[in-house]
């Protein structure tokens, strides 16, 4: 059965967005990744770049409040900044 991750960050626009796209494409076979942002902006085109760049696509990712997993459990929850550390 695979795990479940959730990737927190403050806008859900870049590193959250990245972590969530490396890990479903490296290991999509043992974990389900997601991302979300406590105040989602717009995912930056940069991280879709140098995504694409790694052979990763992302372009088609938005950002997520991090409201639309309430309720929903996780086997790990990561934080990739500081801000989303308030939240948990």
């Amino acid at each position: 059965m695979k795990k479940t991750v959730l990737f927190i960050c403050t806008h859900n626009s870049a590193r959250s967005q990245m972590a969530e796209g490396f890990l479903n494409a490296l290991h999509r076979d043992r974990y389900e990744a997601h991302s979300a942002g406590i105040k989602p902006t717009k995912v930056n085109p940069y991280a879709v770049k140098a995504m694409a760049e790694a052979g990763i696509d992302i372009s088609k990712q938005r950002p997520k409040s991090i409201e639309e997993f309430r309720g929903k459990i996780f086997d790990y929850a990561v934080t990739v900044c500081d801000d989303a550390i308030c939240f948990l």
